[in-house]
């Protein structure tokens, strides 16, 4: 007897799934065209992912800060053990 098989059912989950990503990228295409046109030009020779940072030390952010004063408590109760 020849061996039953669901090739047709497998393929069709297979080219649902292909056409769901093509939907899923053409949106996101649409979503990063339309955030590129609402934010405007950008000046010439700023890079974005450094916008805003002033050359020298950087202040530490406020949850370093909190950790610190905590720290600073819990070891000197161990030395004194």
């Amino acid at each position: 007897m020849p061996k039953k098989s669901k090739p047709s059912f497998e393929k069709r989950r297979k080219e649902i799934a292909r056409q769901q990503r093509m939907k899923d990228k053409a949106a996101a295409r649409l979503e990063a065209k339309e955030r590129k046109l609402t934010e405007g030009p950008r000046l010439e020779g700023e890079d974005p992912d450094i916008a805003g940072i002033r050359p020298g030390p950087q202040p530490l952010p406020e949850q370093w800060l909190d950790d610190e004063d905590e720290d600073e408590g819990d070891g000197e109760d161990e030395q004194e053990a």
